[in-house]
């Protein structure tokens, strides 16, 4: 990875790989709950709720289970569960900073696994404030390339409040103000542009660049946690160069 932005197009690859597995769609569909519950269950007037559908249909998510997890989240429909959503600070290897966000109706559970599972994997727990500092909230937008140009989606988002754009080989990464990001969206919307994942994130401020032994054990450590039930989404400031990425790739 070149840079803390290209941490957000490989999540976005990854999550298309494993989104072929249950616990992705579950994840998928617990975020539309939470959005239903507190935003009302119209998408028309709940931005965070049209975005948390929109993932899951790009990652394929049946269109049934989708309409069910927002009744059961405006109260339409009897099951909803009591979802709390929190966030664990933790290091990892070479000392590469980690924000773990939760969502689960047994804090004490998530606690447990979360802790065991860093600790198994070289990676130890934070105290609280000691690594979100070094990141800050913004919009990230996903943006294929296809037939389009940097100019393309530059002209489009400019004035919706656009902060950067990156070029990541096969995809853009627009950058805003999380308060920007539902104005950005629809920007490309409006300019007939495609996207991949429209999401509030935690963007680093720095980033710890790591070589292929270094990588390996901490991809391998953000795969143990995103394989926990509890665990919606992590953060990192891990930087992986190309050269790293592609040798790992190849294994």
């Amino acid at each position: 990875m070149s840079g803390h932005s290209k941490w957000a197009t490989t999540k976005h690859k990854k999550a298309v790989v494993d989104a072929k597995r249950g616990k992705m769609f579950a994840k998928l569909i617990k975020n539309i709950e939470v959005a239903a519950r507190t935003g009302g269950g119209d998408p028309s007037g709940n931005p965070t709720l049209y975005d948390a559908i929109q993932k899951a249909k790009k990652s394929s998510v049946p269109n049934d289970n989708i309409s069910n997890a927002v009744k059961r989240g405006s109260g339409l429909e009897a099951g909803g569960a009591d979802w709390q959503s929190f966030m664990y600070e933790g290091y990892g290897p070479n000392g590469v900073a980690l924000l773990i966000e939760c969502l689960t109706d047994n804090r004490n559970r998530a606690a447990t696994e979360v802790r065991t599972r860093l600790t198994r994997n070289h990676g130890t727990f934070a105290d609280a404030g000691s690594v979100s500092y070094l990141f800050n909230r913004k919009g990230v937008i996903i943006v294929p390339k296809g037939s389009l140009s940097e100019d393309d989606v530059m002209l489009a988002v400019l004035d919706a409040g656009a902060e950067e754009i990156n070029d990541h080989g096969d995809a853009f990464e627009v950058v805003s103000e999380a308060t920007d990001l539902v104005a950005v969206r629809t920007a490309l919307q409006d300019a007939g542009i495609d996207y991949d994942s429209a999401e509030s994130s935690l963007v680093p401020t720095m980033s710890v660049p790591v070589d292929e032994d270094g990588a390996r054990k901490v991809l391998k450590l953000i795969d143990v946690l995103e394989d926990c039930d509890d665990v919606q989404n992590i953060f990192s400031n891990v930087e992986i160069s190309d050269e790293v990425m592609a040798a790992i790739d190849e294994e």
